[in-house]
C-alpha cells in the first residue's frame, strides 16, 4: 500500500482538561516517579493519546458515517462492550475501501498531541525503547510512527483487509489488539521477548488500563489531555493532562 506523500503532522492545539479535585493521583509518589524514570520500555496508545483524534472515527467521518461510529467508539473505550464487537460493528457501518483509506491519508495528516514528539525523543535519548500499541489500524498508524521515528517492528495494531479490487473485506482477527485484553497480550509479548525489567503503559482508555497486570505493564499512566475517561483515570497510577508533566521529570 502506498504511503501518503507527506508525513508532516499537524501538531494539534489541545487545551488540557483541568484536573478535578476528586482525583488524588495527579502527583506521583516517589516510587511511581522512580519506576517511570527507570523504565526500559514505554508503550503508548495512539488514538486520543499520541494523536488527538480517534482514527477510526475520523476515517468514518471522512466516509460519511461519523456520528454512528463515534457512538460505538465511546462505548468501546468506556469498557461497556467487548472491543472486538465494537470494532466489527464500527467497520460494518461504513466498510472503507483501499482507495478511501489512501485518500483519507493523503488529505488528513496525523494530528499529534502537543509535546509527544519531545517526549519520545527524551525517552530515546535515555535508551528507553518506545512502542505504539493500538486498537486502530496499521495503515493509519504507520505515518504517525514515521513522524516519531518509531520502527515498524515496534508497532502493535490491527490490519484492514482488502480484496484484489481494493474492496473492504474486514480486519485481521489474529492481531492481539483486535480483541478485549489485546493490549495486555501485546505488552506481555513485548516484555517476554525483550526481557524488560520495567515497562510503562500510557493511554486514555479501558484497554490501556488492562495492560497493567502481572507480566504486563508495571505502571499505567493515564493521559487525559484529549479525553478524560473517569473510570480509567481514577484507577491509573498517575494521571496527567499534559505531556510536559512527563517531559519535566526526565530533565
Amino acid at each position: 500500500m502506498k504511503h501518503p506523500k507527506s508525513f508532516n503532522s499537524v501538531v494539534a492545539s489541545v487545551q488540557p482538561l483541568e484536573a478535578s479535585t476528586r482525583f488524588d493521583n495527579t502527583l506521583p509518589s516517589k516510587e511511581i516517579l522512580e519506576l517511570w524514570q527507570d523504565a526500559d520500555a514505554v508503550c503508548f496508545d495512539v488514538d486520543s493519546t499520541v494523536c488527538v483524534d480517534e482514527g477510526i472515527d475520523e476515517l468514518a467521518e471522512f466516509c460519511g458515517a461519523g456520528k454512528a461510529v463515534a457512538e460505538w467508539t465511546a462505548r468501546a473505550m468506556g469498557g461497556s462492550v467487548p472491543f472486538e464487537e465494537a470494532l466489527a460493528a464500527r467497520l460494518s457501518l461504513f466498510k472503507p475501501s483501499l482507495s478511501q483509506v489512501q485518500d483519507f491519508l493523503e488529505k488528513r495528516p496525523p494530528r499529534i498531541s502537543p509535546g509527544i514528539d519531545v517526549l519520545v525523543k527524551k525517552l530515546k535519548a535515555r535508551n528507553t525503547n518506545v512502542y505504539l500499541i493500538s486498537g486502530g489500524f496499521r495503515q493509519m498508524i504507520n505515518p504517525v510512527a514515521s513522524i516519531l521515528e518509531i520502527p515498524p517492528e515496534n508497532i502493535f495494531a490491527n490490519q484492514l483487509l482488502f480484496g484484489s479490487s481494493g474492496e473492504f473485506l474486514g480486519f485481521d482477527a489474529n492481531e492481539p489488539t483486535s480483541r478485549s485484553g489485546g493490549k495486555a497480550t501485546a505488552v506481555m509479548q513485548i516484555r517476554k521477548v525483550h526481557g524488560y525489567k520495567r515497562l510503562v503503559m500510557i493511554g486514555d482508555g479501558a484497554t490501556d488500563l488492562e495492560a497493567r497486570k502481572p507480566g504486563g505493564a508495571d505502571l499505567f499512566i493515564c493521559y487525559a489531555g484529549v479525553q478524560l475517561r473517569e473510570a480509567v483515570a481514577s484507577k491509573s497510577d498517575w494521571l496527567v493532562f499534559n505531556f510536559k508533566d512527563l517531559i519535566n521529570t526526565l530533565e
